[in-house]
């Protein structure tokens, strides 16, 4: 069994790009070009290399500063170390970028993480190397593929319109606080901020009983 999450809004309850924008009070610029690409208006890929863009020359310790910082949603450490007591792998697939994901990896005990690449040169922002496109079940299909797990053994929980196509992959899709046009494709929905209620929604679909971890 296989667990595929969505990173920013899922994983962390907070985007990553708007905060390093306060620093340059650029946030209402970058946060807007967020959503459009959170919603499918604009091509993704160039959404981000533009986002990246306006924030060129950012000290390389404030942007780490920042990722470190990023929240942990809550319910996603209980949901995350019942599946693996459970002997599930547990996979993100990520638009974000490599510098924010190993604090989640090590906490959450994630078995592979799939995300980009910030450049920095003399110690600045410089730009960016997009190897999680808009398309993220290519990322996600060569870890499935290596690890043998069927379709119909896989769930995914996403938010944005960039990740819709994990759906493509999976046998039980999950929307979480996700928009319109996710939810639309989901097999089902969750609007509850509690990463742990995805429990819920997968016992009721495998007709499994995982049970919910009590604190030792």
């Amino acid at each position: 069994m296989l667990a595929i999450f969505d990173v920013e809004g899922v994983l962390y309850d907070e985007e990553y790009l708007p905060l390093l924008a306060e620093k340059l009070h650029k946030e209402d610029e970058i946060w807007e070009i967020t959503k459009q690409g959170i919603q499918g208006k604009i091509n993704w890929e160039e959404g981000l290399r533009t986002r990246v863009g306006a924030l060129k020359g950012l000290d390389q310790k404030v942007c780490q500063e920042v990722a470190d910082a990023l929240p942990i949603m809550t319910g996603a450490k209980e949901l995350c170390s019942v599946l693996k007591a459970a002997g599930w792998k547990l996979m993100a697939v990520s638009g974000g970028f490599t510098l924010m994901m190993d604090r989640l990896q090590k906490e959450l005990g994630l078995d592979y993480v799939f995300s980009n690449e910030l450049l920095f040169k003399d110690g600045k922002l410089d730009g960016v190397i997009i190897n999680v496109d808009s398309d993220k079940s290519k990322s996600a299909k060569i870890k499935i593929k290596e690890w043998g797990e069927k379709i119909e053994d896989i769930v995914c929980v996403v938010d944005g319109a960039n990740d819709v196509k994990l759906f493509d992959i999976c046998g039980l899709g999950i929307a979480y606080r996700a928009q319109d046009i996710v939810k639309d494709l989901a097999t089902t929905t969750l609007e509850e901020k509690d990463l742990s209620k995805v429990l819920d929604i997968i016992n009721k679909h495998y007709k499994i009983q995982l049970e919910t971890v009590s604190p030792a």
